[in-house]
């Protein structure tokens, strides 16, 4: 019998995925754990082994596409076996006569007068399951969209397409700002599509930014010692520890002493964790990833530093997998290497909260009756006032700063 091959669900926030390349043709056998296909998530590029053994039937994706979980991308079935009646029934429409093309994608061609409806010849319209949940939160009425999937299937990029179209014409029903109207541009431009981890970064933090009411605390933290401590340790280990180790060790401290940071807004409850995870952005070219830092409360300074390195390089490397990216309880975010001083950051779910750090600056204080010159770094605590107050993030900064200002509390 005729297996249908889903595009899965790769990570726990992902919506839709980009086939990136197939390593079967049509008619190669394929056995159940061999390498099918390469997939982009919103996080990484994977690997996707085949569940079945058989022959490659059909390959319903072309190299580069993108479409929503669950939908079909390859049927794989018996040498010679007739797919096409799976296939019709997946698209709730009859199965087709035509003999269909030899090429790898295959499609049968409609007439130009033909329109491209969604119906099928039984008046039921043809949506995939992502596309229906759109249509329903939004409230459109799916006979009046035009599918571009199989046969007329509505697919997620149908829905977005129809919103785009409507909002020219009617206000904005939700929370997002409807994009600019672009007009002609003078000269020369490039148009680059959206990579699913870009799609995901603004859709996930859109939801952040305009469900949790941010506010934001700063504070200046004076580093004299701790580069100190760094310059000592420097000498006695050939593990290299950043400004940046330090923070995430002074943090998963900090966060014991105040579990109300280390915590999450469940809707009708919030959780407070007993553990630690830090999230560390890592910036790529396409965006940020966050590999996760797991019990960072009962690590070392030097296991802390050895492992974000080497999920850093992995996270640059597009390969590291979704468990290494799941379960933060808390994020940082540190630009001081590219010399900014202070920002304000998007609350990266779950968390309730994130640090952003800024650069470390020399500034002249008077010490003492004494003129003298001392580091300071910049922190801002972007906390989701459903969950932390302005009391508790506080509170957690004095934390945060006492320790970064005496950091042989983080050796001791």
């Amino acid at each position: 019998m005729a297996e249908i091959v889903r595009m899965p669900a790769l990570s726990d926030t992902m919506e839709e995925g980009t086939l990136v390349a197939w390593h079967k043709k049509v008619g190669e056998a394929v056995e159940a754990g061999e390498l099918l296909a390469e997939i982009e998530t919103d996080k990484a590029v994977m690997e996707f082994q085949s569940f079945f053994d058989g022959v490659l039937l059909h390959i319903g994706v072309e190299e580069g596409s993108a479409v929503p979980v669950d939908s079909l991308i390859a049927i794989i079935g018996a040498e010679g076996e007739d797919y096409k009646a799976a296939l019709a029934a997946e698209n709730n429409a009859p199965a087709k006569t035509e003999e269909p093309s030899s090429d790898v994608i295959e499609t049968v061609s409609a007439p130009l007068a033909q329109n491209n409806s969604s119906a099928s010849s039984e008046g039921r319209i043809k949506a995939s399951p992502l596309a229906k949940a759109m249509a329903k939160e939004e409230g459109i009425d799916l006979s009046k969209v035009s599918g571009s999937g199989d046969d007329g299937r509505i697919v997620k990029k149908d829905i977005e397409n129809y919103l785009s179209q409507q909002s020219t014409t009617s206000p904005a029903t939700r929370h997002e700002v409807a994009a600019p109207k672009v007009s002609e541009a003078q000269g020369d431009y490039e148009d680059v599509s959206l990579s699913q981890m870009r799609k995901t970064i603004a859709r996930r933090l859109g939801d952040s930014k305009f469900s949790a009411p941010h506010f934001y605390l700063t504070m200046e933290i004076c580093v004299d010692k701790l580069m100190a401590t760094r310059g000592q340790i420097k000498t006695l280990t050939e593990t290299k520890i950043s400004y940046n180790d330090f923070i995430v060790k002074a943090v998963a401290k900090a966060l014991q002493e105040h579990p109300s940071i280390n915590s999450s807004w469940l809707g009708d409850r919030i959780r407070y964790y007993k553990y630690v995870n830090i999230g560390v952005a890592v910036a790529m070219d396409e965006g940020l990833v966050v590999p996760v830092v797991r019990n960072a409360h009962h690590k070392s300074l030097s296991s802390i530093a050895t492992e974000i390195r080497e999920l850093a390089g992995r996270a640059r490397d597009r390969k590291l997998t979704p468990d290494e990216m799941t379960g933060n309880t808390f994020t940082i975010s540190n630009l001081g290497m590219f010399g900014i001083d202070e920002f304000t950051a998007i609350i990266n779910p779950p968390d309730a909260c994130i640090l952003a750090v800024g650069c470390i600056s020399p500034r002249l204080v008077m010490v003492d009756g004494e003129v003298k010159e001392s580091n300071f770094m910049k922190v801002t605590l972007s906390c989701d006032h459903r969950v932390v107050d302005g009391a508790s993030g506080s509170k957690f900064l004095q934390t945060l700063r006492d320790i970064l200002e005496e950091p042989m509390r983080l050796i001791i």
